[in-house]
């Protein structure tokens, strides 16, 4: 167990990547806890259920909102694009590339907060459809980034190939491998605990703090990794 923790935070490959996007993982936890329990049904960083979403208020589905599925959606392609302009720009350095994509999202999460927290107790569907478009901007840049770093089994937001893999390869003696996706499971799933928890007992603006708290975290985390020239750190 310990060797495999080790490699969460030192592997020969990817460094502190992989500790720095499972905590990555519990924050998108959060923010979907957000957002499907206190923006109207809606997803901001997984882009198969906002789609899915979308067919249902299109259809007329009672308790979706079609103007903040179609919000996240935009935002994250918006987001997405930018990240694609980090990745080109700063595909050198992995760490790097980490550190301002993460320091980016950052920002748009406390501007989601505020959104929210201007007033918490109007729940117009434009207030809704800008906070879940300034988070759903943020997950599209961590999508995008993640996808360039391409640590295995860490996307952080998309479990179903991750889930495949545990049951497909159940055979596997590569119990590293295991352990990861196990990890990448678990940490989705404490994620969406805790905000679902901090949403109803507490307050959306709450859980996005907590969310944005867990992003700091992590941006402290790149600091060092940015400033390494370790092989680890080349693409």
């Amino acid at each position: 167990m310990k060797g495999w923790v080790s490699r969460l935070v030192d592997d020969h490959r990817h460094g502190p990547l992989p500790g720095l996007l499972l905590l990555l993982t519990v924050a998108t936890g959060l923010v979907d806890a957000v957002s499907i329990l206190g923006l109207g049904r809606v997803f901001v960083a997984n882009m198969t259920g906002n789609i899915v979403f979308i067919g249902f208020a299109a259809a007329g589905a009672p308790g979706f909102s079609l103007a903040a599925a179609l919000s996240a959606l935009a935002g994250f392609l918006a987001g997405a694009l930018i990240g694609g302009h980090l990745v080109t720009r700063l595909e050198a350095h992995r760490g790097v590339l980490l550190r301002n994509a993460i320091g980016i999202e950052l920002l748009l999460l406390l501007g989601a907060m505020t959104v929210i927290a201007l007033d918490p107790d109007d729940p117009s569907s434009t207030r809704l459809a800008a906070t879940a478009t300034l988070a759903a901007l943020a997950m599209g840049i961590q999508n995008a980034v993640v996808r360039r770093l391409a640590v295995p089994d860490l996307t952080t937001t998309v479990l179903t190939m991750t889930l495949t893999g545990i049951a497909a390869d159940v055979r596997s003696r590569s119990h590293g491998t295991l352990f990861r996706r196990l990890s990448a499971v678990t940490a989705m799933l404490l994620g969406a605990f805790i905000g679902a928890l901090i949403v109803l007992q507490a307050s959306v603006p709450l859980a996005l703090a907590a969310a944005g708290l867990l992003m700091a975290t992590v941006l402290a985390g790149t600091v060092p990794a940015s400033r390494s020239h370790a092989d680890w750190t080349r693409p």
